[in-house]
């Protein structure tokens, strides 16, 4: 459907889904129920699927940047996660696949599998600067920008989709900053915190916590200096 024009399905606040949206998590689902009919299932369009005390959950995210798609933009995220650690984040553009067994970290192209290496090399942090801000005015994603020492030390990119979680695993990011509540169980974050803790990042809230009830949104970074860097301008900002 890339391409065509879609009509919007109003979500509220500013939000919407398309027709690509809910024919992706329809397939999604396809596959889930093929292999594993007795698991539960968390859509972000179609919302709970299956028994609620199923063993097995999974977390769906059929279209990660829909207003991107809409707009023609090639840069949007597939999520979908296990809540046991497995998970696997699709760029359908470039054909990367994203994933891990919870252990390991690979991408998949051209049907070849490499182990994600991260690295803060490229010194590029991406930054959702999308709403709602709940840390705000204590803390806003946008004012790190504007933070003399991030200035210094990274070039800010926003892709406005959680593909660039991805990419933090595989080395073309040195950090994902985002604002937000608790995101573990996050249809549009599970699958991407997945890939990177697997990877060997380091993964925690914007206050340093772990990710989960105790820490606020989302700090995710190739190597423990980038993410040193970035809590301690938070905490200066905060």
């Amino acid at each position: 459907m890339y391409g065509q024009r879609l009509a919007r399905i109003d979500k509220g606040a500013g939000d919407f889904a398309t027709a690509a949206d809910v024919e992706a998590e329809k397939a999604i689902l396809g596959v889930i129920r093929a292999a594993r009919p007795d698991d539960a299932v968390l859509g972000e369009e179609g919302g709970e699927h299956g028994a609620a005390d199923s063993a097995r959950r999974w977390l769906v995210d059929p279209l990660c940047g829909t207003l991107n798609y809409a707009a023609g933009t090639m840069l949007v995220a597939v999520n979908v996660a296990l809540r046991d650690g497995a998970a696997a984040v699709a760029d359908p553009f470039s054909g990367e696949v994203f994933f891990t067994d919870g252990k390991t970290a690979w991408v998949r192209q051209d049907e070849v599998d490499a182990p994600l290496v991260p690295t803060g090399a490229t010194r590029l942090v991406d930054v959702n600067l999308d709403p709602p801000f709940p840390s705000a005015p204590e803390f806003r994603a946008v004012d790190l920008l504007a933070h003399p020492d991030f200035v210094e030390w990274f070039g800010p990119r926003v892709v406005s989709t959680t593909l660039a979680l991805a990419w933090v695993a595989a080395g073309k990011r040195a950090a994902y900053v985002t604002d937000g509540g608790d995101l573990s169980g996050s249809v549009h974050f599970a699958a991407g915190i997945a890939v990177c803790r697997a990877a060997g990042c380091v993964v925690t809230g914007i206050d340093g916590a772990p990710v989960g009830q105790a820490g606020r949104g989302l700090v995710a970074a190739a190597d423990a200096e980038t993410h040193g860097l970035l809590i301690s301008m938070i905490r200066s900002l905060r």
